[in-house]
């Protein structure tokens, strides 16, 4: 259920109003969107054609761009995280207007009321006037485009030129499909349709931003706040033109709206970086841009500052403040009549569009006394933004983003009020909490099934955005392939979690040359233990970690006292669909393996492994 709260002032202005909600449309059920991501497949990227794989990185001249990318332990990147099958507005694809004529102005009321997209908003017929946003006027201010996120809210005028049909083009942020809105009658007026993103030249500025402890790089000489400088314009190509590489220069310039150059400082991490943000003929708004009709000031009062961090990574798809998920976290208590200032720093790969429920906040945005009201920021990667609201609403409010899937998976805190009265609405405040708290702490399932002519292998896992329960098995057809079962509990560790703490069982029985090797087998492993790897049974401790080019390192120890050394990786991008396996250890087991990707569940697999062989047949991921 979804729709849009009008509240008109007693004078509304004397034109012709549309309100146009945004939304999409997925064949598939959001829990399962949800558990999707968990999983960490790649299905919605194959959808998108945005996989960003090792052949179409050689294709494009990025294989260094890829490998970098890898070396930092990052996955492909995206400005989306799922495919959709339709984009709606007031739930149409196409929605006509054609009862304006030449010289009408129209207001339209857009909410952006998707799960998880942002809409590129342009119009066929001139200008678009912004003159409100989240429900709050601000002087006009005209543009060629906008970009509006996930709830936030624009009110805009646009003017019909002639006696024509005019579309307004509403784009998602990955630009895969489109949905329109015609005005006016008569000849179409198209749009110019946006092109594809460019993700290696995207990839490639991921590369310069990002350390190799995951963390973004505030670079000298740039201020990044405010939407001002929008980092993914290197991969808008009616902005960048040709993605080639350029030669270094000296130094480049940025255009700023207002006229000022912002000095580009020339250092190695910014090499090979095409940042030409705006033509002078594409004015797309930002939040330096918007001033309030009147004074917004705070009243007097005490003021208290926070400072939150947004944290998080793609690999496990876990969305956190200052790594700490809502349910991690403590309440932020404030107090009746304080003045809240709120610093937020994206020290993430993805933007987030940040809400805060029950107040309007002053967006610091230079326009000194008339900062805007809003209740959404929009935050891109890399920038610290700055907001400040007056505490006057006794309540428990949440503060979160506003993307379904990141607020699910714990990107958010709660403001409540020191000494407030209890609230009748809500009689039991500690159930409430919980339910609120179970989103974050929910387990999925997830697992791959292999089976093939030479046995079944495969892993199931039940895990949420700390902890993991998975078994995996290796299962031969008779003795000489071997039976093997792993079972291990852990918790990641650290923002990125690459560290993998874990204890489990550990069952393995394979007929060496016939039944009388079952006991007495000297084979040492690449420690000089005597190897138990053919009958095995028992109790096992290690750690995993991920290493740079996402491969893991698992070093453990089994009730036996015999250590095991492994290191493999999952699913290597060899193309849009096939990817590559492999697994080697110290008990001298090995695996490589090729799985091409039929559909979300379904793949034709094969693959070679020390104990089993050579096999081929069908592979179930779920």
């Amino acid at each position: 259920m979804y729709g849009m709260f009008i509240m008109n002032k007693r004078k509304e202005w004397d034109i012709p109003t549309i309100p146009m909600m945004l939304s999409e449309w997925i064949d598939m059920k959001p829990e399962e969107v949800h558990r999707s991501l968990h999983a960490a497949t790649d299905w919605f990227a194959v959808q998108k054609g945005s996989t960003q794989s090792y052949a179409e990185a050689i294709k494009q001249g990025h294989f260094k761009t890829k490998v970098t990318n890898e070396w930092k332990r990052m996955n492909a990147m995206d400005l989306t995280d799922v495919y959709y099958d339709n984009f709606l507005l007031n739930g149409k694809n196409q929605n006509e207007q054609s009862q304006f004529k030449a010289g009408d102005k129209v207001r339209l009321r857009i909410a952006n009321g998707a799960a998880s997209d942002y809409f590129w908003l342009s119009y066929a017929g001139g200008k678009i006037t912004v003159v409100a946003t989240d429900g709050n006027d601000v002087e006009p201010v005209e543009v060629d485009r906008l970009i509006i996120a996930a709830s936030e809210t624009y009110d805009v005028v646009v003017t019909i030129p002639e006696n024509k049909s005019y579309e307004f083009l509403v784009t998602p942020e990955d630009r895969t499909k489109h949905a329109s809105l015609w005005l006016g009658s008569g000849e179409k007026v198209a749009a110019t349709k946006m092109k594809r993103p460019k993700y290696f030249a995207g990839m490639r500025m991921m590369n310069q931003m990002m350390d190799m402890k995951g963390n973004m790089i505030e670079m000298e000489g740039m201020k990044m706040e405010n939407q001002v400088m929008d980092m993914n314009t290197v991969m808008y190509p009616e902005i960048t033109g040709d993605e080639t590489p350029k030669a270094e220069k000296p130094k480049e310039t940025m255009p700023s709206h207002e006229g000022h150059n912002m000095q580009m400082p020339n250092n190695n991490s910014m090499q090979g970086m095409n940042m030409e943000a705006e033509t002078s003929d594409i004015i797309s708004l930002n939040y330096t841009m918007l001033k309030a009709p009147e004074k917004t000031t705070l009243p007097e009062g005490p003021l208290k500052i926070l400072k939150f961090d947004l944290t998080g990574n793609m690999n496990r798809y876990v969305w956190t403040l200052d790594n700490k998920t809502v349910s991690e976290s403590d309440k932020i208590l404030i107090k009746k009549g304080e003045n809240v200032r709120i610093i937020l720093f994206n020290n993430s790969m993805m933007r987030h569009p940040m809400h805060l429920h029950g107040h309007d906040f002053r967006l610091l945005n230079g326009q000194g006394e008339y900062a805007p009201l809003k209740n959404i920021i929009d935050i891109m990667p890399m920038e610290r933004d700055t907001i400040e609201f007056n505490a006057n609403v006794y309540g428990d409010w949440f503060f979160h983003c506003h993307i379904l899937y990141h607020m699910m998976s714990g990107m958010g805190r709660v403001f409540t009020y020191e000494n407030q009265p209890a609230n009748p609405e809500i009689p039991n405040p500690k159930l409430a909490q919980r339910k609120l708290f179970a989103d974050d702490r929910m387990f999925h399932l997830m697992g791959k099934l292999g089976i093939e002519n030479n046995g079944s292998d495969g892993e199931a896992m039940l895990a949420n955005t700390r902890w993991k329960l998975s078994t995996l098995w290796h299962l031969g057809y008779h003795d000489m392939h071997g039976y093997e079962s792993e079972t291990m509990a852990g918790r990641y560790l650290g923002r990125m979690q690459w560290w993998y703490p874990y204890v489990g069982f550990d069952y393995h029985y394979k007929v060496e040359g016939g039944p009388k090797n079952i006991f007495g087998n000297e084979e040492k492993n690449w420690f000089g233990q005597t190897s138990n790897k053919n009958n095995r049974r028992t109790v096992v401790a290690g750690i995993a970690y991920t290493l740079p080019m996402l491969f893991v390192a698992d070093a453990r120890v089994d009730g036996d006292g015999k250590f095991r050394f492994q290191f493999g990786r999952d699913d290597v991008p060899v193309t849009k669909r096939l990817r590559f396996s492999m697994m080697i250890n110290t008990d001298k087991e090995y695996m490589a393996g090729l799985r091409y990707i039929a559909t979300k569940y379904i793949s034709v697999s094969s693959h070679y492994d020390s104990d089993m062989g050579l096999g081929a047949g069908l592979t179930i991921t779920y």
